[in-house]
């Protein structure tokens, strides 16, 4: 397979085309199933030691699926919109056939017998799993390391951290492995690892893509399922193939009758914008705040009407943290002394502080969601969209721990994720889009947040930032 430079980028085949291109390769012939995976599983094989992106491979199944993908195609038949598309698991997620670890020891050997919703649609498309990525132990933390697996490491720069709790993913999609891979997002999983890594991150609406019928899950209302992709295009597509109702989760939301892929271009003119650079609360790493500015102005540049918002949210640090921290305690709760002695420290410590939560912290915690949703009814009523930087500062060490000061400044233990979990307790779409370069070399990101269910209007706006500033030309030279 011929090798080119991409203009800007790094040395290349096939590793930095997005998904939409190579879908159109394979489609027209010019590119098989079986030589994509073979390039990918080759790439894996060379990266893979140094960054620790993926825990687990099904090689030779992913190979066998592509070889009949490639034949299929030769007989004239639909291989599907994702046609042939390697991606990548994130492993808190089901593959038949493959362990689910949750990135915890007691876990290790915890075999999948069925596919996650999310991963069956994704199969369904014509995609093809190629293995399980690395993730914290239960998704517990922004940065990817477990006793299990241990640290996952940024393309970019490997003594930094490609962000958690979908980290693998991320740095996966960065270094050009795969071009797509699953992610989860309960209070910035899915836009922090994007932001560190350079990549397009969509936090959905509550609801737009189909949960598992796990009980947990759904006790906090605050997980949702989405990609880690290249572009805005690819990620689109993702939503167009998993998005939709599903009987096994109440909370599913239907269909839209319409693509987001072919509406992305459809941008309603003169947009209110509000820019938020701290919601009201968080610190900012000077170089950062500078970098999303300059993104903001691409929004005025494109004629919309940006606005500094001076609103404030509330604190809802304390709030989302019982809550998710509820739902991860009653997945474990019933092996929690059996399997106590072999889980991290810190993650058995906020376990245990769930169990003692009363009923009047609930009706404590229910009061601030529905304050938190009112203040943002009232933005949305008088914006189309808000935006943020995505993460306060460039990505930290690989193995942690987070910030604790921003340009010597002490930020409380949230205040590394500041701009991310508040749009979980809300519900509202965001995503997250490459803003520049710290000096350092290091990704900074732009969040874009929606009315709720408004997901099209969210990616038609990070779709025309993309079109203003594009990136996909710049990605780590591994």
């Amino acid at each position: 397979m011929s090798h080119v430079r991409e203009t800007g980028g790094p040395m290349t085949s096939i590793h930095y085309k997005s998904v939409c291109d190579l879908v159109k390769l394979i489609r027209s012939g010019d590119l098989s199933p079986a030589e994509l995976m073979e390039d990918t599983l080759r790439r894996i094989e060379a990266l893979n030691p140094s960054l620790n992106a993926f825990v687990t491979l099904r090689a030779e199944q992913a190979m066998d699926e592509a070889k009949a993908m490639a034949e299929r195609i030769a007989r004239g038949g639909e291989p599907g919109p994702l046609a042939g598309i390697p991606f990548g698991v994130k492993d808190l997620e089901d593959v038949k056939g493959m362990v689910t670890s949750f990135g915890s020891i007691p876990y290790k050997d915890n075999m999948a017998f069925s596919d996650s919703i999310q991963v069956a649609r994704l199969k369904a498309a014509g995609a093809i799993v190629v293995g399980k990525t690395n993730t914290p132990e239960f998704g517990f933390t922004g940065f990817t390391k477990n006793r299990l697996y241990g640290v996952t490491r940024n393309p970019w720069n490997k003594e930094r951290t490609p962000g958690g709790s979908s980290g693998g993913s991320a740095a996966a999609v960065a270094a050009g492995m795969v071009p797509l891979a699953t992610g989860s997002d309960a209070g910035g999983s899915i836009r922090i690892p994007a932001c560190y890594s350079g990549c397009v991150g969509l936090k959905p609406s509550y609801g737009r893509i189909p949960l598992d019928p796990l009980p947990f899950l759904y006790m906090s209302h605050i997980p949702v399922l989405g990609p880690l992709s290249r572009t805005v295009e690819d990620a689109a597509l993702y939503l167009d193939c998993t998005a939709g109702y599903h009987p096994s989760d109440p909370d599913s939301l239907p269909l839209p009758g319409w693509s987001y892929l072919e509406n992305l271009h459809k941008l309603p003119a003169g947009l209110r914008v509000g820019f938020s650079p701290t919601l009201g609360y968080a610190r900012v790493q000077k170089e950062i705040f500078s970098l999303v500015e300059k993104a903001v102005k691409s929004f005025e540049e494109m004629s919309h009407r940006v606005e500094i918002w001076d609103g404030k949210l509330p604190d809802v640090g304390e709030t989302w943290s019982q809550l998710i921290n509820s739902a991860i305690y009653a997945q474990v709760q019933q092996d929690m002394e059996k399997i106590r002695p072999h889980m991290g420290k810190t993650l058995v410590y906020f376990l245990d502080q769930a169990k003692y939560l009363t009923v009047d912290d609930h009706i404590r915690n229910h009061g601030i969601r529905m304050e938190l949703n009112r203040i943002l009814g009232e933005f949305f009523n008088s914006f189309d969209l808000l935006l943020t930087p995505t993460m306060p500062t460039e990505a930290f060490a690989a193995k942690g721990p987070p910030p604790a000061e921003v340009d010597g400044n002490p930020i409380p233990l949230l205040g590394a994720v500041a701009f991310t979990y508040p749009f979980n307790l809300s519900g509202h779409p965001a995503a997250t889009v490459r803003a520049g370069f710290t000096r350092a070399g290091l990704p900074a990101g732009l969040q874009i947040i929606g009315p709720r269910h408004r997901d099209d209007l969210v990616l038609q706006a990070a779709y025309a930032y993309e079109q203003a500033r594009p990136w996909n030309d710049r990605w780590p030279d591994i």
